[in-house]
């Protein structure tokens, strides 16, 4: 426990510094110590990739301890702190569910407002924020400066939804901050008025996704960090783009 706790600490510090964060999204221990060793300060695990990459899908259809094995295997091969995704917490209360995530080795996670074990019902804003406000007293409870990453789905629901769903995401990563979230995800946000109105709305940092490659709809990395991005991972976006390359080259060997 206490190299968790240190690897919490850095996590933590990480987060607190002012300087721009750049996790990328692994899946297995090979993704990994590429990035590892590329010199990246810390790792996401994405719950998308790895189901791909063991042949189940994503929206919580994994077996979560099975999953836990991938996490820590993750863990245990690199030197960095590792966040996973554990998207609306796989059903299990907050408190169980931090204390599954620690004994995995990782030090952070992704927690969602879409519970998709119950048709894709939103929690509403307030339901969201009591879960993760959970989720910070269990960490605190077990003396882990563990980060939550608290995600909003909002943006990327759109108008189908919610009639402004920037400013649902808004009050929603407001109320996430609050609830002891130490970086906030408003997902699929991709313009400069988004990102712009997203970070000016909280203190802690705010998790923008990107493709490695193309970046973000709002900026490079470079235009990203000019906004006040202070967080950034990739999703599942790396692995597609290593698939649809590898899916080119392979292709002259036909």
């Amino acid at each position: 426990m206490s190299n968790i706790k240190e690897q919490a600490k850095l996590f933590a510090n990480q987060h607190e510094s002012g300087e721009i964060l750049v996790l990328p999204t692994v899946w297995d221990t090979w993704s990994g110590r590429i990035a590892a060793d590329v010199g990246f300060a810390g790792l996401t695990v994405g719950s998308h990739p790895v189901a791909d990459a063991i042949g189940s899908s994503d929206g919580e259809n994994m077996d979560f301890g099975e999953y836990l094995d991938i996490v820590k295997r993750i863990v245990d091969s690199v030197d960095i702190p590792v966040s996973a995704d554990v998207e609306s917490g796989y059903g299990l209360d907050p408190k169980e569910l931090i204390e599954r995530i620690i004994e995995s080795g990782a030090v952070g996670a992704n927690i969602e407002d879409v519970v998709h074990r119950e048709d894709d019902r939103v929690r509403d804003r307030q339901e969201h924020a009591d879960y993760i406000a959970a989720a910070r007293q269990a960490a605190d409870g077990a003396g882990v400066d563990f980060v939550i990453n608290g995600r909003t789905d909002a943006i990327r629901l759109g108008t189908d939804v919610y009639d402004d769903p920037l400013a649902e995401a808004v009050e929603r990563i407001k109320l996430i901050e609050q609830a002891g979230a130490r970086s906030v995800y408003p997902v699929r946000a991709s313009t400069v008025e988004q990102v712009s109105a997203l970070v000016e709305a909280v203190s802690v940092p705010v998790n923008i996704g990107v493709h490695p490659v193309d970046g973000n709809g709002a900026g490079d990395l470079a235009g990203l960090k000019r906004l006040g991005v202070r967080r950034i991972s990739f999703g599942p976006r790396w692995q597609s783009w290593l698939t649809d390359v590898s899916a080119k080259q392979l292709e002259a060997w036909l």
